[in-house]
């Protein structure tokens, strides 16, 4: 069979299963709705977790910029990974044990302040809609290659899906939703690795392949060759200070990220917060010990698969050819020489690689079987639609239960309060699909964005609040829209409005790192300048940082 009737098959069982969980999972009540009830078991929270932050960022596009940053790529390996350390060790205990729906939540009630929880939504759908662009653009170009499909109209069809089980089910149908997706997206990376290791190196352990292989002192010489530096030379793409501030905006931007903290509430106690946080960690670092190979690998299949070769030899590879018509992939003979040259300097390249291709294609340079390329394209589509799904839970209990019922209506019933919930998620994926149909960049690289935007709002204000009974209302209040302010105006003036990135060169994806430091020193100097929070909350304060060991 061809790889796009496996396509059609392996995706549509798994859209299938999606939509048959949601249905299983339909709910009616407020908490089934925003925290699953907090019946989820710890090891299915941890993969859903899993599932939730192993974004397409993770499962599409970090293997393709590590591929082409080469070793600097190791920023998103470290600031992922550490982010999600932090937030398990520093933060989710602490804020399950104090028991609230949603970060705003927290937020609103820890400083006794309503526009403190209103800053906190805002924060929270800025957050929510920039991560929901990487994801929505990572589906269109999964459905436009594997199933011939215009990127467009890929996102719609994503769309109607994630709609599904997200207004259906809330977070009790989206958390088994995604420990089903976390099987599908985990299995999908493994097995091409695997193969390719193997044909690569005859050894089938990706991680011992990259170690102990000498793939990676050949890539460094054809890079050099190429004109490139080595693949494994320190701080050839990026200065020191940008890959240290793109590192600490990502760990921090995850212990902040308002869908990955709410998955603590869907669990029974503290205690289950706290090994759910285990085995997420254990079924994340599966796919993340396993992207530094695949990038090399994926990085040394296509160079030998395209450079010095004729265009027509290239058209002729049927993967080359149907690549090329979502124009993620481009070929053009500049000197007319009859071959294709792979070079650093933009004016002399001949071929163009999207860094959101690499992972997509890699199955199918190295020329694996049909199925494998089709369940790359399932697990694609699980990683996105996983994350997205959270994102839109997010939007809709900032709204529905943080604005809605916390400030205008307090006496809504509980069908009325989820039927707001479901009607937000139906804006939300109107403004997702408009995202994803005009995205700003590329899958991890939007997604960055996401994180410096949850570095400079809401972690210096959720461990203050854990951490320090002083810090209040005015303080909070002050350093989020500081940091965030900061943060966006820099990020659109760099990427969309041509202004050099003037701290010292530090880069849009890193300058999250300083929104977080001004959010902090703002907070902080504010609340010593203003009175303190009531006597109520500084003992809630005290005891919140004793976190709980109940069964």
């Amino acid at each position: 069979m061809s790889v796009e009737l496996w396509t059609i098959i392996l995706v549509g069982l798994s859209f299938a299963l999606y939509i048959y969980i949601g249905w299983q999972s339909r709910v009616k009540d407020t908490k089934d709705f925003f925290i699953a009830g907090q019946g989820i078991p710890s090891i299915a929270n941890g993969a859903a977790t899993a599932a939730d932050w192993m974004s397409a960022a993770s499962f599409i596009s970090m293997a393709g910029l590590i591929s082409t940053l080469g070793y600097d790529g190791s920023i998103y390996l470290m600031g992922w990974t550490g982010g999600y350390v932090l937030l398990a060790l520093l933060l989710a205990p602490y804020l399950r044990k104090f028991g609230k729906y949603t970060v705003p939540d927290f937020v609103g009630d820890r400083y006794e302040s309503n526009l403190a929880r209103l800053v906190a939504v805002v924060a929270a759908i800025f957050v929510s809609l920039t991560y929901v662009a990487g994801q929505m653009r990572g589906v269109g170009i999964v459905f436009s290659r594997f199933l011939q499909v215009d990127i467009n109209t890929g996102v719609m069809i994503g769309i109607v899906i994630v709609g599904f089980f997200a207004v259906l089910g809330g977070m009790k149908g989206i958390t088994w939703t995604q420990v089903a997706q976390y099987c599908i997206l985990i299995l999908a990376y493994l097995i091409p690795a695997i193969a390719i290791a193997f044909k690569l190196t005859g050894n089938p352990f990706p991680q011992l392949a990259f170690t102990f292989s000498d793939v990676a002192d050949k890539l460094n010489l054809i890079q050099l060759d190429l004109g490139f530096k080595e693949y494994t030379q320190p701080f050839a793409n990026k200065t020191m200070l940008d890959v240290l501030f793109i590192t600490i905006a990502l760990m921090v931007g995850t212990a902040g990220l308002p869908h990955i903290i709410v998955r603590f509430y869907t669990v029974p106690n503290v205690r289950a917060a706290r090994f759910s946080a285990g085995w997420a960690l254990l079924f994340i670092a599966i796919l993340y010990t396993t992207a530094p190979a695949l990038s090399m690998f994926a990085r040394y299949n296509l160079i030998e698969s395209l450079h010095n070769h004729t265009v027509e030899e290239v058209r002729q590879l049927d993967w080359a050819n149907k690549w090329e018509k979502t124009k993620l992939l481009a070929f053009e003979d500049k000197n007319k020489d009859g071959k294709l040259q792979l070079t650093p300097n933009k004016e002399t390249n001949e071929i163009t690689i999207d860094n959101d291709i690499i992972v997509l294609s890699t199955p199918e340079v190295a020329a694996l079987p049909a199925w494998v390329i089709a369940l790359v394209a399932a697990g694609g589509l699980a990683a996105a639609l996983s994350t997205a799904s959270g994102l839109l839970l997010v939007i809709s209990s900032s709204i529905a239960h943080d604005v809605y019922y916390r400030i205008f209506d307090s006496t809504a019933s509980e069908e009325k309060r989820v039927f707001v919930g479901r009607v937000v998620v139906g804006f939300a994926l109107v403004l997702a699909g408009y995202f994803g149909v005009n995205p700003p960049g590329f899958v991890s690289q939007v997604v960055a964005f996401a994180f410096g935007l949850a570095a400079a709002s809401f972690f210096p204000v959720i461990v203050l609040g854990i951490f320090d009974k002083r810090t209040n209302a005015a303080g909070a209040i002050a350093g989020m829209l500081t940091g965030l302010i900061f943060t966006i105006i820099y990020i659109i003036g760099v990427k969309f409005g041509g202004m050099t990135p003037w701290f010292f060169g530090v880069s849009a994806e890193g300058i999250g790192t300083l929104g977080m430091v001004i959010n902090f020193i703002v907070t902080i100097t504010v609340s010593r300048l203003t009175p303190p929070p009531s006597a109520e909350i500084q003992a809630l304060v005290e005891d919140l940082r004793t976190p709980s060991f109940e069964e």
